[in-house]
């Protein structure tokens, strides 16, 4: 085991590309579930005296089963995956930032102790935090119009690039593309409480293990994200409700703020659909954070072994270029001494 020890930690960006990997494969898998969710969360109950659809697409979904029955139905297979380019995108460039810049802050804090020693919870959440924050403000619009693909109707679906035009001939200029932002920088706290989570129970339970076995990490990302999803989960409603287009009742008036957006939504069906769509959102991020931990663990193992091999090639061609050099050199001294 002494190997394991003394492997050379990852650069930054070599963290960042196996967690935006890692991501970007587990967003995949559960794509589907995603779709769900977002359509749940966007849909308000209509009553019998409401004059106008409060929802933005025609189809009312009980749950989560008949939400895909309805969409296999209507849209076919293809329906489940609207806007998979664009999300995969999203969660690649959203993942690696966030990834870069715990490594970053994580590194820089560890470097300022005086006496070396792992942050406490307190600090983890606030390196996460930090992190989460500086990844959204440069990735969110491509959240925003994932968000705005997701809920298209049938005969309204448009590629990526002309969604984000959509978005910016809005009302809202080319301010639309972060809208939600606010709210986003709130949710910071989910990953957060994720990762500040998945760093306290790792230590808890497999405490000085380098590395995990697959089921390992999946518990582990899994118990850690289903606790920060329940916390969470008014917000994430709400900023769905942000970058969707505005319920038909609203007559194109978008919302000014995640507040406006809960408020609207206890008002027409009470303060319990502030956590609509919990379900498949609990599903498919315990899913996506079990895959994710698993898989950048191990891709971080290869990526350390890819580095160590690269740094062995880099010393044999100096090794090989020194003895040229000096070859070269014992060639000319003859010379130079006649």
């Amino acid at each position: 085991m002494p190997a394991k020890s003394t492997q050379a930690p990852l650069p930054p960006w070599g963290s960042a590309l196996a967690g935006a990997t890692g991501a970007v494969l587990a967003n995949a898998i559960v794509y589907p579930l995603d779709i769900v969710k977002t359509r749940l969360q966007v849909q308000v109950k209509r009553k019998s005296t409401d004059a106008a659809s409060l929802t933005t697409n025609d189809a009312h979904y009980k749950s989560s089963i008949d939400a895909m029955r309805k969409i296999l139905v209507d849209e076919g297979v293809t329906g489940l995956y609207s806007g998979i380019n664009g999300s995969l995108i999203g969660v690649a460039s959203t993942n690696f930032a966030y990834f870069y810049w715990y490594s970053v802050v994580r590194a820089l804090y560890l470097a300022s102790q005086t006496v070396p020693q792992s942050p406490g919870t307190a600090i983890e959440l606030s390196l996460g935090a930090v992190a989460g924050a500086v990844a959204q403000v440069f990735t969110i619009p491509v959240s925003v119009v994932t968000t705005r693909q997701q809920t298209q109707l049938k005969g309204d679906k448009r590629g990526f690039l002309d969604t984000g035009r959509e978005v910016i001939h809005s009302d809202d200029g080319w301010s639309g593309l972060w809208r939600g932002l606010k709210a986003s920088l709130v949710l910071v706290a989910n990953p957060a409480i994720t990762y500040g989570a998945y760093q306290r129970l790792r230590e808890m339970l497999f405490p000085g293990k380098v590395n995990l076995r697959p089921w390992e990490s999946f518990v582990l990302g899994a118990a850690s994200k289903a606790l920060a999803t329940i916390m969470t989960q008014p917000l994430i409603v709400a900023k769905v409700g942000l970058q969707s287009r505005p319920p038909p009742a609203r007559q194109g008036k978008p919302f000014k703020n995640f507040v406006e957006v809960m408020s609207y939504i206890v008002e027409h069906e009470g303060l319990l659909a502030l956590f609509k769509g919990l379900a498949p959102q609990i599903m498919k991020g315990i899913l996506v954070q079990g895959l994710l931990m698993m898989t950048k663990e191990r891709m971080e193992i290869l990526f350390v072994v890819l580095f160590a091999y690269l740094r062995k090639l880099r010393d044999t061609k100096l090794q090989q270029a020194a003895d040229r050099a000096t070859a070269r050199t014992k060639a000319v001294l003859p010379v130079v001494a006649k």
